[in-house]
């Protein structure tokens, strides 16, 4: 690993230590996975394609990210990447999935022997303490609830066994004890995962444009570079409601994906917006979905009616109490870690976002983020956050790790301060100006782009001032 100090503003504090691309030759980049690339002119400039006279060569403009660090886009294809990966590397084994399986199993059900049999009052005769051990039973259930949350999502990715039977009926069996629509997930993440930082395309964490933040926030467009700082507490408040309500919102009203549904092919997405649950991860008008599909989302909705009448009886025969300690705080701890990984999996000052003129596969994978969360990362989350990076199949590489596991929480709030919109670099042109980074109004990094107050939206593409041709 290396790290190159880059221009940046003063009180730059870097986290990231980047291992550089290995040279490419002179390509032009695919937008399919395996798609070889074509000549290039240049090794390091994507914005001209093919055999050009050296006096039309458009110039290299340099991009910088909101570390203030040079950022390049890459210009390699996944064939390039996956070529380079060992064979063994892609080898699935049943038996050793099925073990995982087994393993967090046994310790959600060892965990829930241990306490119903000995954190009782004959046992444990303060109230005061044995509240404090249930609160830590919530906790290590949410945990090994989430380590099995990850393997059903290595079935949706059949990366669990040679066999996709398998993969999808244990993937199925776990997500819907965890209360999440196994197939209705795994056909969106998979669309995720093929527009990967794409900002008109991705289906998690898009970011909002600048534009958008400012009519959300009532802000004027032009002046954003002029905000005050976002007080702490504000930051800390919004973190929380992410974190707690989240995913919810997400199954229900796709809060967080992309929002351009009136282009579903099957004409399901006209008049639909995210927000109003008419955009959601459970019936089959919703325009995430196609006709195809639609009794995948049944089924789906099946698993999670099987669990709802479970969780049900249970209430019946040992009282709602029991029910939200056993089983409703240990899920939204799930919550709690589903999110806090996805979203520092794809937000992070150093990443970059696309509009769809310059977005492929490859630059879109590479817009992720690998961070150490320890132990429990590594063992018990089965490596989901330390190996995301790979799990998106590039080389591009970017890591997170200082700290390590507290390194790891502190990057939610730090994100949280850094990462408040995505635009382009100031004075971008071209390819360069469809690369967007993430600003903040709270002078971290690099700052908002200064616009000319005479310019709207309004379908016009936004200069800044002191722009000229």
């Amino acid at each position: 690993m290396s790290t190159t100090a880059l221009p940046r503003r003063a009180g730059f504090r870097r986290n990231i230590t980047a291992e550089s691309t290995p040279s490419t030759t002179a390509n032009s980049v695919a937008s399919t996975p395996d798609e070889s690339p074509t000549g290039s002119a240049s090794s390091t400039s994507l914005s001209s394609l093919g055999s050009v006279e050296e006096s039309d060569k458009v110039p290299e403009q340099m991009l910088f990210d909101s570390y203030g660090n040079e950022f390049k886009m890459p210009d390699y294809t996944i064939k390039d990447i996956r070529d380079a990966i060992p064979k063994h590397c892609f080898e699935r084994s049943a038996i050793r999935g099925l073990g995982y399986v087994a393993r967090d199993l046994a310790s959600l059900a060892g965990v829930f022997y241990v306490f119903n049999a000995y954190c009782t009052p004959e046992y444990v005769p303060s109230y005061a303490l044995r509240a404090t051990l249930w609160a830590g039973y919530t906790m290590i259930q949410g945990i090994f609830g989430t380590g099995l949350w990850v393997l059903a999502h290595e079935c949706g990715h059949q990366s669990f066994s040679p066999s996709k039977t398998l993969n999808d009926s244990v993937g199925w069996f776990c997500h819907s004890f965890l209360l999440v629509p196994y197939f209705s997930w795994k056909i969106s993440h998979g669309k995720h995962h093929k527009a990967t930082g794409n900002l008109e395309r991705d289906m998690v964490f898009v970011p909002r444009t600048r534009e958008e933040h400012a009519t959300l926030k009532g802000y004027v467009l032009h002046e954003m570079h002029e905000l005050f700082e976002e007080t702490p507490i504000f930051t800390a408040g919004n973190l929380l409601a992410q974190q707690l309500f989240g995913w919810p919102m997400y199954i229900f009203a796709n809060i967080s994906g992309h929002n351009n549904h009136i282009k579903q092919p099957e004409g399901k997405g006209v008049g639909k917006k995210n927000g109003n649950f008419s955009v959601n991860h459970l019936s089959t008008s919703s325009p995430l979905y196609e006709r195809k599909d639609e009794h995948l989302i049944l089924l789906s909705d099946l698993g999670l009616l099987i669990t709802l009448s479970i969780l049900t009886m249970v209430g019946r025969a040992y009282g709602f109490n029991a029910v939200l300690v056993w089983y409703i705080i240990p899920y939204f701890w799930v919550h709690h870690w589903l999110v806090a990984i996805t979203y520092l999996q794809h937000t992070d000052p150093s990443l970059p976002h696309y509009t769809g003129e310059t977005w492929n596969f490859a630059r879109g994978a590479a817009a992720t983020i690998d961070r150490e969360f320890g132990f429990i990362g590594r063992q018990l989350f089965h490596g989901i956050i330390e190996t995301h990076v790979l799990h998106h199949y590039v080389s591009h590489y970017r890591a997170d790790v200082e700290g390590g596991s507290i390194g790891f929480l502190k990057s939610m709030y730090k994100s949280a301060r850094w990462c408040q919109w995505v635009e382009p670099n100031e004075g971008a042109k071209g390819d360069a100006a469809n690369v967007m980074f993430y600003r903040n109004r709270n002078g971290f990094g690099m700052p908002p782009a200064k616009l000319s107050a005479t310019k709207s939206r309004n379908g016009m593409t936004l200069e800044y001032e002191g722009d000229s041709e």
